[in-house]
């Protein structure tokens, strides 16, 4: 992780990093002022507070309360030595905790991350650079640059090669990416998590059997999300990109809307039509990419290839974003490595769909086969040692498709993991299904997996196959567990060279009787690119287009952005679109709009909810706002300090409704009860004195929101480099 300092007036610092600052400062007595803990305060804190949290992760996971526990440290100092300490950390149990779960909670302190990373006796490496925001050094930390030929099934290049290639990439682009997480815990199976520094909305997860396969993985997926604008999805890029040559891409097509709003002529073509415009309801303005959200230059497409005939078709950015999400995108070293992963990928989800909504039930692999894969059993054998039973399928379907799983059984919590892989080699496949599984999580992340379920409209609901694709915890039906497969095991072999694979695979959705697209990007001298495959690899339902569109965004950012600027004709217009658009009240206001706020704000927490409620105090309407104020205490999950404005502001205007109460009776107490802050606020917002409560001013120049300004200057490093390769 990133941190940068700022240097304040005498000895306070300033370290930024994620949407957090943090202020430190000395004593007086060291010429300070005393007005922020010290920096080895910090230190000295967040060892307790690790310590704290591993107590509490394993106490929820067990329903054991936390409330009666209490834990401290102290720093025991050598006289002779102040750089050797101590670290006492002391925990007090309540007696009717078990002998079980006190032994229990004294290993999840001995797991403190802060201790472990001390005891590992970190190396500092002290040096200066030319720029701070360019120097991307630590990128491939952790990876030895003594071996330099190791092959892998699937590349074409040696991994140190290709991590050298996908960081030269990146560092052309001015990305600095940092490796913020590291899991190894079970054998041979690897995960990381790794981000633009500058940008941490821009991340990705990597994975595989080893550390340089697991960042090969990740750096693949970060260059593909890139070259795709996946990391951009929905959000806003601001005026002056929206007014530029191009928006996504200099090769885009942009599309006038009709007088009566039909679809263009020349948008896609009759098979995608049939697909996505069934009834004949879909609307150009439906199209309109959220991204520029502009309405004059009407809708932008992106020229796709189809397959069967190598023609150019021309899908709309929105269909791509409102539908897609991430699937079917890749990266490689060649553009048929990357069309193998990106016709794999398209596969597992699409198989993993039909097996969980048809409560398909798979055969299992042959021991005899699984020993051909010692890496692969050495990973179950882990697993099974930590009390998770394993078990791994066959879910090529008979041998039609190449796909495996592997399920992971939580005795402790009743849940259920199951996890995909594809490629044309089952080794690959099996290999992916087991670190998909493992990605990014500890053991105590697979307490949160659901229980299985012999509900089928639960497995079936749309929604569960969008948790399955995010990360795997939707839920499978008890059928899946039944000894009676209803295939045989195959141990089928799509193998061969990265074309012949890529064919291979191709063939298969042709003898489906499927149509595909492929867009390729070079921009960034990655081999990347994305496939569509029409009424089989979409993760939303298509009549998202219509009912529950990204665009939507349109309709209200502009008036929410300029909230403190609007009038009162303008607050009650833009409260009664609210209403009639039926969005969910709590929706948030940064997923409604697409617009990154700093989680920490207000703005980061507002709710359409919550929103109503101010427009409605600044308009003085004391009804409707007390009857939405009912619900935000109700189901409140906002701060505490927010949660007591509302409560404060609750009473208030019970008071003001009532005839025969009079605020000036209760105001004292109130303001003992609540604070002289909050009753200042909430009085303010009922008189008008104080409008939009904790909402800082903005606009749509976007002034004041870092966060979001930070991710567009990320995506205007890629919008230079198209650019500047279209130029030339």
């Amino acid at each position: 992780m990133e941190i940068k300092v700022n240097f304040l007036e005498n000895l306070r610092l300033e370290a930024k990093f994620d949407d957090f600052t943090v202020t430190a400062d000395q004593p007086i007595r060291y010429k300070g002022d005393g007005s922020a803990p010290s920096p080895f305060d910090y230190f000295l804190a967040s060892s307790a507070l690790c310590a704290a949290y591993f107590v509490k992760v394993y106490c929820k996971a067990r329903d054991i309360p936390t409330e009666d526990i209490r834990l401290s440290q102290n720093n025991i100092v050598d006289p002779e030595n102040r750089y050797n300490q101590i670290f006492q950390i002391q925990v007090e149990l309540p007696d009717d905790i078990s002998e079980k779960d006190r032994a229990g909670i004294l290993r999840s302190i001995d797991r403190c991350t802060v201790k472990k990373v001390v005891q590992t006796e970190p190396e500092f490496k002290i040096e200066t650079v030319e720029n701070l925001d360019e120097d991307a050094s630590i990128m491939a930390m952790g990876i030895s640059e003594d071996v330099s030929n190791t092959m892998i099934l699937g590349k074409d290049l040696p991994l140190e090669k290709t991590i050298a290639n996908m960081t030269g990439m990146l560092e052309s682009l001015g990305m600095k990416i940092e490796i913020s997480s590291w899991r190894n815990i079970v054998p041979n199976v690897w995960s990381l998590h790794i981000r633009d520094a500058a940008s941490p909305m821009c991340f990705t997860n990597g994975k595989g059997a080893s550390k340089e396969s697991a960042l090969c993985s990740a750096l693949g997926e970060f260059i593909e999300r890139a070259s795709c604008n996946f990391f951009y999805n929905d959000q806003y890029f601001g005026e002056e990109i929206a007014n530029s040559d191009f928006v996504h891409y200099p090769n885009e097509k942009w599309f006038v809307l009709t007088e009566n709003d039909s679809l263009p002529t020349g948008l896609m073509d009759d098979y995608c039509l049939d697909i996505y415009n069934p009834d004949g309801e879909l609307q150009g303005s439906n199209l309109i990419d959220t991204n520029s959200g502009n309405f004059e230059r009407g809708i932008c497409t992106i020229p796709y290839v189809r397959q069967s005939d190598k023609q150019e078709v021309y899908f709309p950015s929105n269909l791509l974003e409102n539908l897609f999400l991430s699937n079917g995108m890749s990266a490689g070293n060649n553009i048929h490595e990357a069309k193998v992963q990106c016709l794999s990928e398209i596969f597992e989800r699409a198989v993993k769909r039909q097996i969980i909504e048809e409560e398909i039930v798979l055969p299992d692999v042959p021991e005899e086969v699984l020993a051909k894969y010692p890496g692969i059993q050495a990973g179950i054998a882990g697993l099974e040692e930590q009390g998770f039973p394993v078990l791994v399928k066959d879910a090529s379907l008979g041998g039609q498709f190449p796909v495996m799983c592997v399920t992971l059984m939580n005795p402790r919590t009743g849940g259920v993991f199951a996890s995909f892989g594809a490629h044309p080699s089952l080794e690959v496949a099996l290999e992916r299904s087991l670190t998909e599984l493992l990605q990014g999580r500890s053991f105590e992340g697979l307490n949160d997996v659901p229980a299985p379920t012999f509900s089928s409209e639960a497995v079936s609901e749309p929604n569960n196959f969008v948790e399955h694709f995010i990360d795997s915890t939707g839920v499978i039906s008890w059928r899946f567990f039944s000894a009676k497969s209803e295939y045989e095991f195959s141990e089928w072999d799509f193998s061969g060279t990265n074309e012949e694979e890529s064919d291979s695979l191709m063939g298969i959705l042709e003898a489906l009787g499927k149509e595909v697209y492929v867009a390729t990007f070079d921009d960034f001298g990655a081999s990347a690119c994305r496939i569509l495959v029409p009424g089989y690899s979409e993760v939303y339902p298509v009549e998202d287009l219509i009912w529950d569109n990204t665009n939507k965004a349109i309709h209200f950012r502009e008036d929410i952005l300029n909230l403190h600027r609007l009038d009162d004709e303008e607050l009650a217009d833009l409260i009664a679109r609210l209403d009639e658009s039926e969005e969910d009240n709590y929706t948030e206001i940064k997923t409604l709009i697409g617009i990154e706020f700093d989680e920490n704000t207000v703005w980061g927490q507002l709710t359409i909810l919550e929103l109503k409620i101010l427009i409605h105090l600044a308009l003085q309407q004391y009804e409707d706002a007390m009857e939405l104020v009912a619900s935000f205490l109700q189901y409140n999950d906002n701060t505490v300090e927010r949660g007591l404005f509302y409560q404060a502001m609750n009473a208030v205007l019970e008071i003001l409704l009532d005839d025969e109460l009079e605020l000036d009776d209760f105001i004292y107490n109130l303001r003992r009860m609540f604070g002289e802050e909050v009753m200042e606020n909430v009085v303010g917002s009922v008189n008008g004195d104080v409008k939009f409560y904790g909402l800082t001013p903005t606009s749509t120049k976007l002034e004041g929101l870092d966060k979001h300004l930070r991710l567009i200057e990320s995506y205007k490093k890629l919008h230079a480099a198209r650019a500047a390769r279209a130029a030339n």
